[in-house]
């Protein structure tokens, strides 16, 4: 094994370690990639490099790329959700949702939730804190474990609604520009996958909450737990529903109609932000402090993302990588596959689907366009195999979720997180693939 190879591997495993236990990623990711540099001999500085790249200018180069590539995105996204919230419009749909399924299908309840929320443009991060008190709620009344929560709000957010066609998450129009496609783009194909990895999941997670149960586990209270917000001053439901479709119906008019391309997903949140802005005018006691907090948090999002990307720039000048990339491209067979791999390789080195394919793309997706593989299928196997791996234990989300949010450990409700949103997501790609090759 080569020194670059030992590096590229201790320098992962390192990223991995170190926000495991908590240091930031702005901190970690610099940290790593310095590992990779040094180890591939890479220069560290511009004075040093003799007119070659150096570690500076390439982490910085990457950081800043994806910053303004998708900035705008983040911001409005944020925005859309902390309105959303600001208003009780997400609290109104969790409520209605889980009173019509009830504690006896928690699980479910919350799951679905967050995955309406996610699929109509708001943000993951405030799905997760809006859905979690009345997912405690729910949890108690049924008496279930509480450590499966985290990885109830996760499947919801990041995996079927996230990769699905349609979907205004980033992960599905980061292909459009390189590909050539729209956010719809293998839509019958990705209608199946997510209906078979919605039910394969819910399935899963039934049997293992069943299996908890039968050893024992209870739910059990905290002092601090946050109660669910009552539903008498929220605005009601079917008013919630408006701006969700309206970021749908407006993404869609602008990328398959119009072909604006990713500009149609700028167009679509700033749609929705406007109509909830008016429709929830009234129920706002400080809207301009909601999105201040907003655009901090959208700047924290993306300045994360950045990080994991500016490694990632890294990386992809040692030899380990260029090595390990020209053997996965190169591999016989049909070449949705190896785009897999190495899509899997990639977010799993970052720890991020966005970041991940920021990185990946611009290298491979020539090369299979050249070799003649549908861009719309790859456009679909990329997005959906970008929600698998990426949701290691160093993933922003991840840890955001179990720790922040939910008050758990990795230790206690990383499994089922990861078995839910790794393992899932893996079998879809495998269905997705083997569907396309088929001629579906």
């Amino acid at each position: 094994m080569t020194l670059s190879m030992v590096g590229l591997i201790l320098g992962l495993i390192l990223l991995i370690i170190l926000t495991l236990k908590g240091m930031n990623i702005l901190i970690a990711a610099p940290l790593c990639a310095l590992i990779l540099a040094v180890t591939s001999h890479i220069p560290i500085i511009p004075p040093l490099a003799d007119n070659s790249t150096s570690f500076t200018v390439s982490y910085m180069t990457g950081f800043a790329s994806f910053l303004q590539d998708w900035f705008i995105v983040f911001l409005l996204g944020a925005m859309f959700g902390k309105v959303m919230e600001a208003s009780g419009a997400a609290d109104s749909l969790a409520h209605w949702i889980m009173l019509t399924f009830g504690s006896k299908h928690a699980p479910f309840a919350v799951v679905l939730t967050c995955a309406i929320l996610t699929y109509g443009g708001v943000s993951v991060f405030v799905v997760a804190f809006s859905v979690f008190p009345m997912a405690l709620s729910l949890f108690k009344d049924a008496n279930l474990p509480r450590r499966f929560i985290p990885a109830a709000l996760a499947f919801g957010s990041i995996t079927f609604t996230m990769t699905s066609a349609g979907s205004v998450e980033i992960q599905n129009f980061q292909p459009m520009q390189y590909l050539g496609t729209n956010q719809f783009a293998g839509w019958p194909v990705s209608l199946v996958v997510a209906l078979f990895m919605a039910l394969m999941g819910m399935w899963l997670f039934h049997v293992m909450i069943k299996r908890a149960v039968a050893k024992g586990e209870r739910f059990d209270d905290r002092e601090g737990d946050p109660a669910p917000k009552s539903s008498n001053m929220l605005p009601p439901p079917f008013l919630c529903f408006i701006p969700l479709v309206l970021v749908l119906g407006s993404s869609f008019y602008c990328s398959v109609m119009l072909d604006f391309g990713r500009s149609s997903l700028i167009i679509a949140l700033l749609i929705g932000l406007i109509s909830s802005v008016i429709l929830y005018w009234k129920r706002f006691e400080h809207l301009g402090n909601a999105l201040s907090i907003a655009t901090y948090s959208a700047l924290i999002a993306i300045a994360n993302t950045c990080a994991v990307v500016g490694f990632g720039s890294v990386a992809k000048l040692t030899p380990a990588f260029n090595d390990t990339l020209a053997h996965m491209t190169a591999l016989p067979g049909n070449g949705l596959i190896s785009a897999a791999i190495a899509i899997s390789v990639i977010v799993a080195l970052t720890g991020s689907a966005s970041g991940g394919q920021a990185i990946a793309l611009p290298l491979i997706a020539p090369h299979y366009l050249d070799a003649g593989v549908d861009p719309n299928a790859l456009h679909r196997v990329i997005a959906i195999t970008s929600g698998g791996l990426d949701s290691l234990p160093h993933n922003g989300y991840v840890i955001t979720t179990i720790r922040a949010i939910c008050g758990e450990t990795h230790k206690t409700a990383y499994l089922p997180l990861g078995a839910l949103t790794v393992l899932i997501p893996f079998m879809g790609a495998i269905l997705a693939i083997t569907l396309f090759i088929l001629g579906m």
